[in-house]
């Protein structure tokens, strides 16, 4: 005979188990991660969200009215076309670019340097120019500052925009001179040529388009840079399909003279990526 405290004991386990299997079962199911937005998303948008600095011609600018113009500007516009959507260019900063990325634009352009640092957090295209750092001084003065070994000295004056890979740079290779900060990129070489700097560590591309446009201003080392560099655009982790779209639209933007076109009209030449 079976005791009568076993089979209660039993019958109680019972109402537990089947209480807590429809306890379980009236439980909301788990939240599926939502869908990373694609390539496919933009165009059902209509819009191409592309987050630009405004301040670093010749390959983005954006002037005291707001409007938009550099080479990425227009390639941007090339790009957005042949997606059959509406460019949506939006301001950031170098500081914000990465939180902006993915949040409130699809991909960031605009002379942005391939580095190890940026890749660890976002997807890069296939490189479209070569560039290096080189030095910018006032043409009166070019005969002292041939060398980084010239500027590096005490008493001179390096002035820097923060946040960007020229502050990375003058950093790691500047330990005499003295770095001045400034924040502002779209006047800051207007700080070398009022002699309130002495030099300026930037990209050769940058420096071309700003000799140009500045005949007191001479660039340094701007044919044999201190440093190699590639443009490329950024691209969230989560969207390697737009990455995949993007290069095969460089590839072809590369290849049927649009690219060729608009680096000229910006810069005087055809600077490529190798």
């Amino acid at each position: 005979m079976k005791s009568p405290w076993r089979i209660c004991t039993l019958g109680a386990a019972a109402v537990i188990v089947a209480t807590l299997g429809t306890a379980c079962s009236s439980a909301a199911p788990a939240a599926a991660p939502a869908p990373a937005p694609d390539v496919n998303h933009i165009v059902q948008q209509g819009t191409v969200r592309v987050c630009s600095t405004g301040d670093y011609r010749p390959f983005t600018y954006r002037d005291p009215q707001g409007q938009w113009s550099g080479i990425d500007i227009d390639m941007a516009q090339d790009m957005a076309k042949r997606l059959g959507v509406k460019l949506d260019v939006v301001p950031t900063t170098w500081g914000t670019m990465m939180k902006d990325l993915g949040t409130r634009c699809d991909m960031a352009m605009g002379g942005i340097t391939v580095t190890l640092d940026r890749a660890k957090q976002a997807l890069y295209s296939t490189p479209y120019l070569r560039d290096g750092k080189a030095a910018i001084v006032r043409c009166a003065d070019s005969s002292k500052y041939r060398t980084l070994a010239d500027i590096d000295r005490p008493g001179v004056r390096v002035v820097v925009n923060p946040d960007g890979t020229n502050a990375d740079f003058d950093k790691a290779n500047i330990h005499h001179a003295s770095i001045v900060n400034y924040p502002d990129n779209n006047t800051i070489f207007g700080q070398v040529v009022a002699n309130k700097a002495d030099a300026m560590f930037t990209d050769a591309s940058e420096i071309r388009y700003e000799t140009k446009a500045n005949p007191q201003l001479c660039g340094e080392s701007i044919d044999h840079p201190f440093t190699f560099e590639q443009k490329a655009y950024l691209i969230p982790q989560s969207d390697p399909a737009l990455q995949q779209w993007v290069d095969q639209w460089l590839n072809i933007a590369q290849n049927d003279g649009t690219y060729a076109a608009i680096s000229q009209k910006w810069t005087g030449q055809v600077i490529g990526a190798t």
